[in-house]
C-alpha cells in the first residue's frame, strides 16, 4: 500500500510544507511504508494528482494536507474508486470538513493517529458533476464567499468586510425557481443550502441533524426577508435552529433539487469552491468518498436531532 501526502503550500497562513514533509518521514521510517510527498502547483492539481493515483489500481491511502479546498479536490479525484482512500491533515483557515468529527479533531493533526486508520464510505452532493463533502450553497452565503478575494485584507478580516458590502449594498434576495424531487416553488429567496454535513462559512451550521453517511440531503431554503429580519435570523441559521423560524426558512430532504434564475447567474459555493449558473443541478451521491481517520472517529460526531427525535 502507498500513503501519498498531497500538500497545498498555500493553504493557511504559512507555509506548512516542511512540517509535513517532516511528518511524512517519520510515519515511513517508523512503519516501514511506502510513502511520497507531492506539492500542489495550481488550482485543480490535487484532483488531478489524486485521480491518477487512483487510477493506478493499487492500493493507496492519500492524505490532504490543506484546507476544505485541498480536501475537497482530493476527494473529487478519489471518488467511486474501492482501491483509494483519504483522509486529512488540516493546516488551512477554516477547516470546516473536520469540525463535524467533534472532540477527535485534534488527532487529525498528526498522521500517526491516521496511518492505519478503518476506511469508512461518505456521502457527497453531486452539483453538475463536481462532488462536495458538506454544503452546496447557493445565494448571499455564496456570494460572500466568492467575494472574499477582491478585498485587501486576509482571513476572518476580508471575510467580514465581504459580509458587510453584501449586507449593505447589495439586493438580498433573488428571483429563483427551486424544484424539489418535483415539487417546483418560485419567489424570491435569500439563499439555499444543500447539507450533506454540518458545517461551512467558518463554523456556521445550517442544519445540525444533517449526516454525512445516511443517503439523505438536507435542503434548507430560506425567503426574502427585510434586513432587520434577516439579523435576526443569522443567529439561529448559524447554530441549526432554522425550525424555530417556519416562517422565514423551510428544510426538505429531497434527493434531487434544481434551482434556476430568469435574470442572472446564480453563484453557487461547493465546500468553499464557486461556481457560476443560470441553472444549477445538485443530487446525492451515495457512499461516494472512502475515508478513514483515527481509530474510532465518527463524521456525525457533532450530529444533533431535532427536538422530538431519537437520537440515530
Amino acid at each position: 500500500m502507498k500513503h501519498v501526502f498531497i500538500i497545498n503550500p498555500t493553504a493557511g497562513s504559512r507555509d506548512c510544507t516542511a512540517r509535513m514533509m517532516e511528518m511524512a518521514k517519520g510515519l515511513a521510517a517508523r512503519h516501514n511504508l511506502d510513502v511520497d510527498c507531492i506539492l500542489t502547483q495550481r488550482p485543480g492539481h490535487a484532483m488531478e494528482t489524486a485521480r491518477v493515483l487512483a487510477q493506478g489500481g493499487g492500493e493507496v491511502r492519500v492524505y490532504a494536507c490543506g484546507g476544505d479546498g485541498t480536501v475537497n479536490e482530493v476527494a473529487n479525484g478519489i471518488a467511486g474508486f474501492d482501491n483509494a482512500a483519504m483522509t486529512c491533515i488540516p493546516t488551512g483557515t477554516g477547516n470546516d470538513f473536520l469540525r463535524n468529527f467533534g472532540g477527535a479533531v485534534p488527532l487529525f493533526s498528526d498522521a500517526e493517529n491516521l496511518w492505519d486508520g478503518p476506511a469508512f464510505l461518505l456521502d457527497a452532493i453531486d452539483c453538475g458533476g463536481r462532488l462536495a463533502l458538506t454544503v452546496v450553497c447557493s445565494g448571499f452565503d455564496a456570494q460572500v464567499a466568492a467575494d472574499v478575494h477582491q478585498y485587501g485584507t486576509s482571513g476572518k478580516g476580508s471575510y467580514i468586510l465581504s459580509l458587510a458590502v453584501n449586507f449593505l449594498l447589495r439586493r438580498l434576495g433573488r428571483r429563483w425557481t427551486i424544484t424539489l424531487d418535483g415539487e417546483v416553488l418560485s419567489g424570491e429567496f435569500v439563499l439555499a443550502a444543500v447539507c450533506n454535513g454540518r458545517y461551512y462559512g467558518g463554523g456556521f451550521m445550517p442544519v445540525a441533524e444533517a449526516r454525512m453517511d445516511d443517503g439523505v440531503l438536507h435542503t434548507l431554503m430560506v425567503k426574502k426577508v427585510s434586513r432587520p429580519a434577516f439579523l435576526r435570523f443569522v443567529g439561529a441559521y448559524s447554530k441549526g435552529l432554522y425550525y424555530t423560524l417556519p416562517d422565514v426558512a423551510r428544510c426538505c430532504t429531497a434527493r434531487s433539487v434544481t434551482i434556476e434564475s430568469p435574470e442572472e447567474d446564480i453563484v453557487t459555493c461547493l465546500d468553499g469552491e464557486c461556481v457560476y449558473n443560470r441553472r444549477v443541478s445538485i443530487g446525492l451521491s451515495e457512499k461516494k468518498v472512502r475515508f478513514f481517520g483515527p481509530r474510532g472517529c465518527d463524521p456525525n460526531a457533532t450530529c444533533r436531532p431535532l427536538p422530538g427525535q431519537p437520537v440515530v
